[in-house]
């Protein structure tokens, strides 16, 4: 049961009912977690979609996005976006073995990815203080502007697994496996 008031999204009014028929549209349904971001702070709702939509134009794939949003998600021990971003994660083409890979810091079937998701894993565990022996495996694979816009989508993730741990939020998802 989520812990913060939110209200339901019947009530929605102005720029939060602006953004939920747009995520409505976009994706069939409000997941609960914009529902509660969006309800309590429509600047926090609209900033996430808008760093989401960055992303998507970063110089990282779907699958290497979802991919760090899921190695993260299981250190932060949020079953939320855990199960959201492993939908995802299969809906832009990840194998049910990478997705178990990158949750569980095991072998995906993609070393590049495997260096991606682990090097996502550093960042969370240090606090960003990665050793360089971490940024020296990452950029044997991946360019300086990738390890920046990897950096973005630890940002991005970081906000969702804190708002959902704080708030508990009800997972509408199918549990990750």
């Amino acid at each position: 049961m989520s812990r913060l008031n939110i209200a339901p999204l019947s009530e929605a009014s102005g720029q939060a009912a602006q953004l939920f028929a747009a995520i409505k549209s976009a994706v069939g349904m409000v997941p609960n977690a914009y529902a509660g971001i969006g309800a309590l702070s429509p600047v926090a709702l609209e900033s996430a979609l808008h760093l989401d939509g960055a992303l998507r134009k970063s110089s990282l794939s779907a699958k290497e996005i979802e991919a760090i949003k899921l190695a993260v998600s299981e250190q932060a021990g949020c079953d939320y976006c855990v199960a959201a971003h492993a939908l995802m994660g299969k809906k832009v083409g990840l194998p049910a073995q990478a997705i178990d890979g990158v949750r569980h810091a095991r072998p995906s079937g993609d070393d590049k990815l495997d260096v991606l998701a682990d090097f996502a894993r550093s960042l969370v565990a240090t606090r960003g203080t990665v050793e360089a022996s971490a940024v020296e495996r990452v950029r044997a694979v991946y360019s300086d502007a990738q390890i920046v816009d990897t950096l973005l989508a630890v940002t991005a993730i970081t906000f969702t697994n804190l708002f959902n741990r704080v708030n508990d939020t009800v997972l509408d998802f199918p549990p990750a496996p």
